[in-house]
């Protein structure tokens, strides 16, 4: 679908140059002499580079819908991951670099979303938050209990993240994925 340059809006994937951008941020600007423009910051879907252009009012460009779909991840091969189509049990391997930091949250069988675009993923999504158990805990600092102190926390993915003094070695907790923060013990 095309779209003028005015209409641009962040969270829009536009087609550009080739490539698939995924708008971050806009400025529509009006100078006092000439046309308004939209100055448009995007990030590139397919090798994360960053794009800073101006779209006058007369510029088009493709506005892009990407497809989703629903995969369970299988397991890791080297710096590639093995995904399973939920409903056609196809197998599919996308690099690391797709799925970004979160991919030390995955665990097999795990439910995630691909977006797609022309059947090639571009991005992963992962569930906000994840249970996962604490491997090593520092111990508590006798003293510490007037101010909400944390202390770090290896899980058992390896991630480091703060926990509250109380949790110990052993302790299920569910982190938020993206945050990497400890939301609370796991039931």
């Amino acid at each position: 679908m095309k779209i003028t340059g005015v209409e641009i809006r962040p969270g829009n994937i536009i087609e550009f140059e080739g490539g698939i951008w995924k708008v971050t941020k806009i400025q529509h600007t009006q100078p006092g002499k000439g046309g308004a423009y939209m100055q448009v910051e995007a990030k590139n879907l397919i090798d994360g580079r960053k794009l800073n252009n101006r779209f006058r009012s007369a510029d088009t460009v493709e506005k892009v819908r990407l497809d989703t779909k629903d995969f369970q991840y299988l397991y890791a091969e080297g710096d590639d991951l093995v995904f399973m189509d939920k409903d056609t049990y196809e197998q599919i391997t996308i690099g690391k670099d797709v799925v970004g930091e979160a991919h030390e949250f995955l665990q097999d069988g795990m439910d995630v979303v691909l977006e797609l675009w022309e059947e090639r993923p571009i991005s992963v999504e992962l569930p906000e938050q994840i249970e996962a158990t604490i491997v090593e805990a520092d111990a508590v600092v006798k003293g510490q209990t007037a101010s909400s102190s944390y202390k770090p926390a290896i899980l058992d993915n390896g991630v480091r993240v703060m926990v509250p003094p109380h949790i110990t070695s052993g302790t299920r907790i569910v982190v938020n994925v993206y945050d990497r923060e400890y939301v609370r013990r796991a039931d």
